[in-house]
């Protein structure tokens, strides 16, 4: 069944090959009181750690859908956490454009990087705060393309087949929204939606679409897979939940 919320789309079980170990792993987790759900970091730490010789001997997989270390919780909405190499991603920037462009892992890492340090924060009130984020302005990337003046916001589709989102293109123009392909320290993780995602620092973390794919320019704003299901178009922190007062 679709999931209709973001705490839904967590994912704690793997497919069907995988239930006699994901049994295990949801009792294990619930006679810890956690559920596998909305767990904080320090747990989510020792959960992981201790799945990890199960997972491993198994091979199945089934960490990269637990709650990630750090303080992170991952999310998909389509059951699934879809893996594309950095040999093989492209990135295609196409709509009201002057220039269309199918761009490699190695072009955006050639263009000027830009580097920030700002939390993460996701509309059901977790935060991480304080993570490294490097990759290419995308403004930057969308004045390569050329922006024709019919264009009135940008649309994100993505790699999994079934996510997407939008900024207006007066959000676009802002330096704290970057493609990212680079994450404290290192690359991005299929788990956190590498190799390359989007990171809208204001907003909360639902705009920051992960497996980034695809980017078009459009006449209006075109609603995301949330705002499609009652979420807020516009998620600055602090304006959608009414319980953050504090913005990134």
């Amino acid at each position: 069944m679709e999931p209709s919320t973001p705490e839904e789309a967590e994912v704690v079980l793997a497919d069907e090959r995988d239930v006699a170990v994901g049994r295990r792993v949801i009792l294990g987790m619930f006679g810890l009181g956690i559920g596998g759900v909305l767990v904080g970091a320090k747990v989510s730490r020792g959960v992981s750690k201790a799945l990890a010789p199960i997972t491993a001997a198994d091979r199945t997989g089934l960490s990269d859908f637990l709650p990630a270390g750090g303080g992170f919780r991952i999310y998909t909405v389509t059951g699934t956490l879809p893996a594309k190499s950095e040999g093989a991603y492209r990135l295609e920037v196409s709509g009201l454009v002057e220039r269309p462009m199918t761009l490699t892992f190695a072009d955006l890492k050639a263009m000027p990087a830009t580097s920030m340090t700002k939390d993460f924060q996701c509309v059901t009130g977790w935060r991480v705060e304080d993570v490294k984020w490097v990759g290419v302005r995308l403004w930057d990337l969308l004045d390569r393309a050329g922006v024709k003046p019919a264009a009135k916001a940008v649309r994100f589709t993505c790699f999994d087949g079934a996510y997407s989102e939008s900024l207006t293109l007066e959000q676009a123009r802002r330096d704290d929204v970057i493609v990212a392909y680079g994450m404290q320290g290192g690359g991005i993780s299929k788990a956190h939606g590498g190799p390359v995602r989007l990171y809208v620092a204001p907003m909360y973390g639902y705009k920051s679409a992960k497996w980034l794919s695809g980017i078009e320019l459009t006449d209006r704003v075109v609603e995301g897979y949330w705002e499609r299901r009652g979420y807020d178009v516009d998620a600055w922190i602090g304006k959608s939940n009414g319980r953050d007062d504090e913005p990134v």
